[in-house]
């Protein structure tokens, strides 16, 4: 199953709180300078004041021309007059609609998966909680990501519908928006940083009002991370790794400021396109993939192969490397949910320190030896 969200970064910008405070003409109120609560996210920043948080979704798609601002405003709380401008919406939330699978796995951290009234095209949802709920007719499918049932959601009233642009000509969200829906633009899949696409939990716990769990299940997943740099500290990056496979007539590498590169350097391996500047993938030739990695000593190959006959038999030239004759070729991609939906692409976002397990255990065995893979799969 081809499908990858996963991009990009962005220099922060908050000009906004310079100033230590700013007084407003018509409101006493006042803004005082507090601390962005997010820390390793490039696209995302939360402040949060008494009775209300002001949420910053920047670079939200590539060469994206606007940023976005939202207000999540406590009951009875007062909003400073600056920021009325900017899309209010009353927290905590009890219904919402998403539409990547990264953010399911958020909803169920918090405990607030039954808040859950819409998603489209609902067989890519894994989880066997939330796939309960669809079952139950409680999660609604409501169509398409560019082509969303826009009468299906005013009916269902989310307080809140979470989704993603593309680019900078985005019909659909403007549609949404004129029928009267409140839309919030999310960034994680520009996240470039494996804590910092993580940490986009804490957009969600802000939205139900449970900040400190979020903080607390964030900080886990950060701790679990360093534990797992710590132990390849002392070793040396010595497993050439070749990436990828066919697709059409391309073989897409990923480039090495990619979220997928960082996993494999943190895990001290020698990834041969490590050197290629910028995040994404890259189309090369097979010629060029043969001539570079043909002796590679592992091969993470994308795509949802069962073993190296289903491989070979996509392809007859992947036997010509050495990671295939060695029987040493794993892949992230073949365990999938009751739908068909692939577990990696909705849960990897959002653990990446069992992603990290898992390159580590493929580099270095020695290290995990009673580790059992939570995504990869060795082609046997």
């Amino acid at each position: 199953m081809k499908n990858s969200l996963y991009t990009f970064f962005s220099v922060l910008s908050i000009c906004f709180f310079i100033s230590c405070k700013k007084t407003e003409n018509t409101n006493t109120k006042t803004i005082a300078t507090v601390k962005n609560e997010i820390e390793y996210s490039s696209n995302l920043a939360i402040y949060k004041y008494d009775g209300y948080s002001i949420v910053k979704v920047l670079n939200p798609w590539p060469d994206a021309n606007k940023n976005f601002t939202y207000i999540l405003k406590e009951k009875n709380a007062s909003v400073p007059d600056s920021l009325q401008k900017y899309p209010q919406l009353s927290v905590p939330l009890q219904s919402i609609v998403v539409t990547s699978t990264t953010n399911v796995p958020f909803l169920e951290m918090l405990h607030v998966e039954k808040s859950l009234t819409g998603f489209p095209h609902t067989d890519y949802i894994s989880s066997e909680k939330t796939r309960k709920l669809i079952d139950a007719g409680i999660v609604k499918n409501v169509g398409q990501n560019e082509r969303l049932n826009i009468e299906k959601l005013i009916d269902l009233a989310p307080e809140a519908i979470v989704t993603f642009g593309i680019d900078n000509n985005n019909p659909m969200i403007a549609n949404l928006e004129k029928s009267g829906l409140n839309v919030i633009i999310q960034a994680d899949w520009m996240e470039q940083s494996p804590l910092g696409k993580a940490e986009w939990i804490k957009l969600y716990a802000a939205l139900f009002g449970k900040e400190k769990e979020g903080k607390k299940l964030f900080d886990n997943i950060v701790k679990n991370y360093n534990e797992a740099l710590k132990l390849v500290a002392n070793q040396k990056a010595a497993s050439t790794v070749l990436y990828g496979s066919m697709y059409q007539n391309q073989w897409f590498v990923a480039k090495g400021k990619s979220w997928v590169a960082q996993f494999m350097k943190d895990a001290k391996s020698n990834y041969l396109w490590a050197d290629v500047e910028g995040s994404g993938s890259l189309g090369l030739a097979f010629e060029n993939i043969l001539d570079k990695a043909k002796n590679a000593d592992v091969w993470i190959a994308t795509g949802s192969f069962k073993d190296l006959k289903d491989l070979a038999d996509s392809n007859p030239h992947y036997s010509q490397f050495a990671a295939f004759n060695n029987k040493n070729i794993y892949t992230f991609e073949s365990r999938f949910g009751a739908t068909g939906g692939t577990i990696y692409y909705e849960l990897a976002p959002s653990r990446p320190d069992l992603v990290l397990k898992d390159y580590i255990k493929i580099f270095h065995p020695e290290l995990l030896n009673d580790y059992a893979f939570t995504f990869a799969t060795k082609l046997n």
